[in-house]
């Protein structure tokens, strides 16, 4: 009989969810290491950062806070009305936003012929500087000029691209220019144009707050800062706000992240837009930080600031009441949290050689290459592994009948078998296990020697002998369905992963290599499988 492929394919595609959970039984224990990564059941992970971020959120909602966004685009005057003459020094640090001016496109004689020459035909001038019109006065979007000028010349976007780009090149010499408008460089610049619209309006007391995205021009990235940065910052409105509701915020809120004890310091640097005497620094206790390589090794460490705002500031905004104001860094709280030293290996780990593969993911990663297709497939590949483990110190030359029934209508024979003499049935390494273990993978026996990988590794839940009678069965199939008489599969020293019928993600095969560890899954197996056909 022809091996036909496509219906071997069909059969293993229509077959497969069916054998495969049935081949759960071979391992004698539940698997998901193996088998749900082939069904999608994959689980996620957080990043640190937008953790802390959701942590801090729950917290101030505990504590009777409403969520709200602040503007985060915000024009220069608003620096200006809240910190007065010293708006400069904090514009320094603001980044400005910019923006490509529209030019003005003339239609010349020239152009014109430039136009037909690339598109091989005439075409309505008007519609055409119509277009341009309309762009100019902001009703044509940018991104939709070529293909307003494709449909007018009744052409393709790439050639409307290409007219842009040869006929036009005021659009390729466009710079931009600066504009009034600045990213927030302070949530502060936010919550005077928000409560300018709530002090009002809401009842006393007014618990606002909001975990968002700040922007700051600092001279340069380093471990302790980025360009931007998120706040966690709260504003308290009450006619009665002093410095002593923002000593209760700031301990009620970091208790709930493990801080035990708390200081409070005047800050020097006195922002304009507090009341003299209120900017206040917190120093706050936390034990994971105890005896850490970093600055705080005695546990305490600077983690918000709070104060009253100015009335002076206020009035800019008509607000009549006094505000308290708290706020911190998320990034510095995570770092404290998530033990990291360097808020750049923190925010972004990618590019900072701080890419976390756990063993659980690397373990995930390790699959079986070739797997049996039916039910009766894998009631062979169950089979072998019975008689191999029962049979192993078996003395050679010796054969072991493993399975006898029909397979695609034929009875098959299978038996486990060393033909060799002054040897064992299976080599020593036959029942050896996958591990994954501080990032390597090993494949070990269960003793002594090794309980310490067991113990604190993550097991795949596969033995060498699991995966090989995998392939094994598969090649009785195969050799079943097309007709053969007989087949054998034998494995001698295992040098490797795929020796075995098991593969791993290249992707994690790299990153094991570049974090320095290694696959170490080898050893004497030497076991042989021969299967025959009526």
């Amino acid at each position: 009989m022809k091996f036909d492929a496509r219906k071997f394919k069909e059969l293993a595609e229509k077959d497969f969810e069916k054998a495969w959970l049935s081949g759960k039984e071979l391992l004698k224990r539940e698997n998901p290491n193996l088998i749900y990564p082939r069904l999608g059941y994959v689980y996620g992970e957080e990043h640190p950062v937008f953790k802390t971020i959701e942590m801090l959120r729950k917290a101030y909602v505990s504590m009777g806070f409403k969520e709200v966004v602040n503007p985060i685009i915000v024009e220069d005057v608003h620096v200006k009305k809240q910190f007065g003459k010293e708006a400069l020094a904090v514009l320094d640090r603001c980044f400005y936003l910019a923006s490509l001016p529209k030019p003005n496109v003339g239609i010349s004689a020239d152009r014109v012929a430039k136009i037909k020459e690339l598109i091989g035909k005439d075409f309505d001038e008007e519609s055409l500087r119509s277009v341009f019109h309309l762009y100019k006065k902001g009703k044509i979007d940018g991104d939709d000029l070529s293909y307003e000028i494709a449909r007018v010349l009744g052409v393709d976007d790439l050639v409307a691209i290409r007219i842009l780009d040869e006929v036009f090149p005021e659009f390729r010499d466009l710079k931009p220019e600066s504009s009034r408008l600045t990213l927030r460089s302070h949530m502060t610049t936010g919550w005077f144009i928000t409560l300018s619209e709530l002090a009002d309006k809401l009842p006393l007391p007014i618990k606002l707050f909001s975990v968002d995205r700040c922007f700051r021009k600092e001279q340069g990235e380093d471990a302790t800062r980025l360009y931007s940065y998120f706040s966690a910052s709260c504003v308290v409105v009450n006619e009665d706000v002093t410095v002593d509701d923002g000593k209760a915020v700031a301990e009620a809120l970091l208790k709930q992240f493990g801080f035990e004890k708390f200081k409070f310091r005047l800050d020097e640097k006195r922002s304009k837009y507090y009341v003299p005497s209120t900017q206040t620094e917190v120093y706050a206790f936390h034990p994971k930080l105890v005896g850490s390589k970093t600055k705080y090794s005695d546990g305490w460490v600077e983690i918000a600031t709070f104060g009253v705002y100015s009335p002076t500031a206020l009035a800019e905004y008509d607000i009549d009441y006094p505000v308290m104001n708290l706020g911190l860094g998320v990034e510095r709280l995570a770092m404290i949290l998530f033990g990291y030293e360097d808020i750049r290996k923190l925010v972004y780990p990618q590019f900072y050689g701080e890419v976390r593969v756990s063993d659980l993911e690397i373990a995930r990663a390790i699959k079986v290459k070739e797997v049996p297709t039916t039910e009766v497939g894998y009631e062979i590949a169950k089979k072998i592994v019975e008689v191999a483990v029962k049979n192993a110190d078996a003395k050679s030359p010796c054969s072991f009948l493993a399975f006898k029934g029909k397979l695609f209508g034929k009875e098959v024979e299978v038996f486990v078998e060393e033909t060799e003499e002054d040897s064992n049935l299976c080599g020593p390494a036959f029942a050896n296990e996958i591990v994954v273990y501080n990032g390597s993978v090993y494949g070990v026996p269960r003793t002594e020697e090794f309980k310490k990988i067991f113990e604190e590794g993550v097991e795949c839940g596969i033995r060498y002998i699991d995966a090989f009678a995998f392939l094994a069965a598969k090649k009785i199939e195969e050799m079943t369905f097309k007709g053969e008489k007989s087949s054998s599969v034998r494995v001698r020293n295992v040098e490797g992963l795929s020796s075995i019928n098991l593969q791993i993600q290249d992707n994690v095969r790299r990153y094991i290599v570049w974090k320095g560890g290694k696959i170490d899954v080898r050893g004497p197996m030497f076991v042989k499988v021969r299967a025959k056909s009526e």
